[in-house]
């Protein structure tokens, strides 16, 4: 008996494997959206990490070459340093967001204690650009004064304490919560069009008519979403960790693969239960991508879930996105468990209830 029902699992598993490798446009169907999110951040992040803008130097005495290398160190800004005509034209073109402007006599006034005028020229498109310009230039002029020791005419430092041991860059930090879409609209995709083929290429039917135990298809289904899904996970985290975009060390590979499973296994068994249900390829892709992307964006999407209005906050705890977004990114960026037994919980009870769903939606089609 027991022989008979893993026999059919893995006739059901192994078909919708060679299926689905035999069918690329079901695999694009899911990394085509996940993959137009990492581009559009990616480019978003370059030009809000970093904005451009021109640095006129006309002082090129000591302190004024101390100040024009800290702004280079400052490693906020993309400089270009300029002549007053280039600055100038630069600027008209719209090629930089400012103009920085070192004064001839910045280090003659600094020697002197006196006042040291820097002009900052902005182009205050949008307060995004100008608000970066008017917070980063003092804090700038507050590390020139801290470099000039006990000789400086202010005596204010600034100590920073981080509550992490190490930064996550803004392109690194959108990563995690797009993997998690891209896990979840693999298996939900992926086992969707496998249940509802069924039906459209009525091979339901010969399902049917076969001596076999019904559970037995539901759970090779199920695991044939699980199995693609998993291997997908696996693949994009070691190339994201190859490629320095993550940080997994040790036994958080551990952490990551439990995280992939709960998410995939999750999946799998929505789409299962969305592929028997609605029967047709098409609205199983659509209705299936919408409904993951709504998901996505009400869990926080790509932002800082604890800085958004509170009914996102209030809406995003009873979605499961959230808490893998969570584990994975304690696990992958920060070397830590934190709260990792609450958000596997969450998942696994998610997981259990998209497989119930899942199994009970596979068995009324089937009976019907």
């Amino acid at each position: 008996m027991l022989r008979d029902f893993l026999r059919v699992v893995w006739t059901i598993l192994r078909k919708d494997l060679r299926i689905w490798i035999q069918q690329p446009t079901n695999m694009m169907a899911t990394l085509v959206p996940a993959l137009c999110f990492l581009l559009v951040t990616a480019v978003g992040s370059s030009a809000v990490g970093s904005s451009p803008v021109a640095l006129v130097t006309l002082d090129h005495s000591a302190k004024g070459l101390q100040m024009q290398q800290i702004f280079h160190n400052a490693d906020v800004f993309r400089i270009t340093d300029a002549t007053p005509a280039e600055a100038e034209t630069l600027f008209k073109n719209i090629q930089v967001i400012a103009i920085i402007t070192i004064p001839a006599d910045f280090t003659q006034r600094v020697l002197a204690h006196q006042r040291t005028p820097i002009d900052v020229r902005i182009n205050n498109l949008n307060t995004d650009f100008a608000d970066d310009l008017r917070i980063t230039v003092p804090d700038v002029i507050t590390q020139f004064y801290h470099a000039q020791g006990d000789a400086s005419a202010l005596k204010v430092t600034v100590q920073e304490k981080d509550m992490r041991q190490q930064d996550v860059a803004l392109f690194q930090y959108t990563v995690a919560p797009i993997i998690i879409l891209l896990l979840t609209m693999s298996g939900v995709v992926n086992s969707g069009l496998a249940t509802a083929r069924e039906w459209e290429l009525l091979t339901v039917k010969e399902l049917l008519f076969a001596p076999v135990a019904r559970s037995a298809i539901i759970v090779g289904k199920v695991l044939a979403g699980l199995f693609t899904t998993m291997m997908l996970g696996i693949v994009v985290m070691v190339m994201a960790n190859l490629l320095g975009w993550l940080h997994i060390q040790g036994i958080y590979w551990l952490y990551v693969l439990a995280i992939i499973g709960l998410i995939a296994l999750m999946g799998a068994g929505i789409g299962v239960a969305m592929g028997a249900t609605l029967q047709r390829l098409q609205p199983v892709i659509g209705i299936g991508l919408n409904a993951v992307l709504y998901l996505f964006f009400l869990s926080g999407g790509i932002g800082v879930l604890a800085f958004m209005q509170d009914w996102i906050q209030n809406i995003a705890a009873f979605i499961p996105l959230t808490y893998g977004r969570h584990a994975l990114e304690m696990t992958v960026f920060y070397g830590s468990s934190e709260l990792f037994g609450r958000d596997a919980a969450i998942l696994a009870g998610s997981a259990l209830i998209a497989l119930a769903l899942g199994f009970l939606a596979m068995r009324k089609e089937i009976a019907s």
